[in-house]
């Protein structure tokens, strides 16, 4: 296996892909730990005192670092000032998506990597398949079942690398790119209820 990894190019990138993959999902864990965009209570709290009528409650809880509170925050600010609605939306949803494009960062390249290993261990696989039936015609009848068994073998490896670079890499991509997607349809929703509770209290008034 050690030769194998020493000749063979395709094992070369493979593991370079799978240093590169581990190194994202290190990245992303501490971004994601460090935002934690899915813990909405203390702006779900600001959101309900606003609603609520507790509007200067709802701002002191805002004044927060969680995920989303920034955005929440300025609605709430626009909306006191009477800023057009529509501009405070159109600004809302520039500040909303710069936000989901943080979180967003680097997952097209681990995207990239779950989906170029397998087939990079396929083409090395093909090509030592190549190689191997090659020496078997080079022998001409003096093949040696063993060498053949260790061509073959040797050839089979690098699909197994690939997968097994593809496969964990995939199922991280997944449950981030989950993570990302439920960030965005709830900051749609909070921004979409903000608004709402402000025209209720306009028809009140």
């Amino acid at each position: 296996m050690a030769e194998l990894i020493t000749e063979s190019p395709v094992v070369w990138v493979l593991l370079l892909m799978s240093v590169v993959a581990l190194t994202i999902i290190l990245i992303k864990l501490w971004q994601m730990f460090q935002l934690r965009p899915e813990a909405h209570e203390v702006v779900e709290s600001a959101l309900h005192e606003w609603i609520t009528g507790n509007r200067q409650d709802g701002l002191k809880t805002a004044m927060s670092n969680s995920f989303g509170a920034d955005i929440v925050r300025r609605a709430m600010h626009g909306m006191q000032k009477g800023t057009n609605e529509a501009a405070l939306r159109e600004d809302l949803e520039r500040r909303a998506l710069a936000q989901l494009n943080g979180l967003r960062s680097l997952l097209p390249a681990l995207e990239a990597i779950a989906t170029l290993s397998p087939l990079l261990g396929l083409l090395g696989t093909v090509l030592g398949m190549i190689e191997a039936f090659q020496a078997m015609e080079a022998a001409g009848s003096r093949v040696d079942p063993s060498t053949l068994s260790a061509g073959i073998w040797q050839a089979l490896l690098t699909t197994a690398i690939g997968l097994t670079v593809a496969i964990p890499t995939l199922a991280v991509y997944n449950w981030l790119d989950r993570k990302v997607q439920r960030s965005s349809n709830w900051l749609d929703d909070v921004i979409t209820r903000l608004f709402t509770s402000q025209r209720g209290v306009e028809v009140e008034d």
